[in-house]
């Protein structure tokens, strides 16, 4: 009998632990209409049809917790940031996270605030040059890979769909962007369409294909 009822309590945890994930990424029904949009638009897989050039200011100048209709509004368009990946990540949904600064980290300095952008498996879709390990060769971020880049971030420009991933905007405060390298805003690329880097000898930016 106890183990019948342990194997039940099991089975609920497990149940209830698959429907607060599900919840979490979008599906399922208990998902509410905000969750799944959010899912809907990290699961783009079109590029944008154009693209607007934003900085570090542009993304923290756009509205927080606004109503749905202007929230989807803005969606509705691309931009393309240039900078340095200071850190990169693999997320726990398989997207690859990257902390976008506008300059690079100063020998011996701190990493200073960033956008974020996310590549997604579905833009992936299993192209071995976007894949992790040479993406991280690729960006040289200070923080990602195995061993730390003699050459520092390499200058990148990333491109995507604009998104507002609303459980992250907590816009950072005066003392947070002086002492530390907070996330500047809920607002991202997502997903990450293009990615273009720097090339010395050509002294312009080059496509890295998938």
């Amino acid at each position: 009998m106890t183990l019948r009822v342990a194997a039940a309590l099991s089975l609920l945890v497990g149940a209830t632990a698959l429907m607060a994930y599900l919840r979490v990424m979008g599906h399922g029904p208990l998902a509410a209409a905000p969750e799944r949009h959010l899912r809907a638009m990290k699961d783009r897989l079109a590029p944008p049809p154009s693209v607007e050039m934003f900085t570090l200011a542009d993304f923290a100048a756009l509205p927080h917790r606004a109503a749905a209709a202007d929230v989807a509004a803005l969606e509705r368009g691309g931009v393309v940031m240039e900078g340095y990946v200071q850190n990169f990540m693999r997320a726990a949904d398989d997207d690859y996270h990257l902390e976008i600064a506008p300059t690079p980290r100063s020998p011996g300095g701190a990493d200073t605030a960033y956008a974020t952008a996310e590549i997604t498996p579905g833009i992936r879709g299993g192209s071995r040059r976007w894949s992790y390990e040479r993406l991280v060769a690729a960006f040289r971020p200070n923080r990602g890979g195995a061993t730390r880049w003699d050459e520092g971030p390499r200058r990148a420009r990333v491109s995507g769909w604009l998104l507002y991933d609303y459980p992250y905007d907590a816009p950072p405060s005066p003392s947070e962007l002086r002492m530390s390298s907070p996330r500047i805003s809920g607002w991202e690329i997502h997903p990450v369409s293009r990615i273009e880097l720097w090339d010395d000898s050509l002294r312009r930016f080059v496509d890295y294909p998938r």
